[in-house]
């Protein structure tokens, strides 16, 4: 997400954001934020209507949060918003991770119900496993892809 909009979320300034990423940089590395580049800030300007009151003028190249990016930024910012967001946040991730406890759980006990029951039920039990695979999830660069 770009730093304006979470700045919204946030219920700060884009300014106070990037203020304290500024002074907790440390806190930031290259997989929680990158900023954008001129060519991507171009190309962002082209595919974002901007408000005739704003322009779309910036001093600085606008930096880009994932998810951790995103939290991180909860736990720097000093208001009630960014606390209440945080908190949101990691309880989004524990009740992620009970589901996918419970998906470990359902493929055990699986197991066990194939393995005590004889090969008729075996067609059933592999399209119950094709339903329970995971699909791969690919790790693509976040930002604009540039045409060379």
């Amino acid at each position: 997400m770009l730093d304006s909009d979470l700045a919204e979320i946030y219920e700060v300034t884009s300014k106070r954001l990037n203020e304290q990423v500024r002074r907790n940089r440390a806190r930031f590395p290259e997989d929680f934020m990158f900023q954008v580049t001129e060519i991507e800030q171009e190309n962002l300007r082209s595919q974002i209507a901007t408000s005739i009151l704003n322009l779309g003028v910036r001093r600085y190249l606008p930096y880009v949060f994932t998810e951790h990016g995103a939290l991180m930024l909860g736990n720097v910012l000093n208001s009630t918003v960014a606390i209440n967001t945080s908190v949101q946040i990691v309880r989004a991730f524990a009740n992620l991770r009970k589901m996918l406890a419970s998906h470990s759980e359902l493929s055990k006990k699986l197991d066990l119900l194939e393995k005590k029951y004889d090969h008729q039920f075996k067609v059933v039990f592999d399209a119950i496993r094709q339903l329970t695979i995971q699909p791969e999830v690919s790790k693509k660069r976040i930002g604009i892809k540039q045409d060379d």
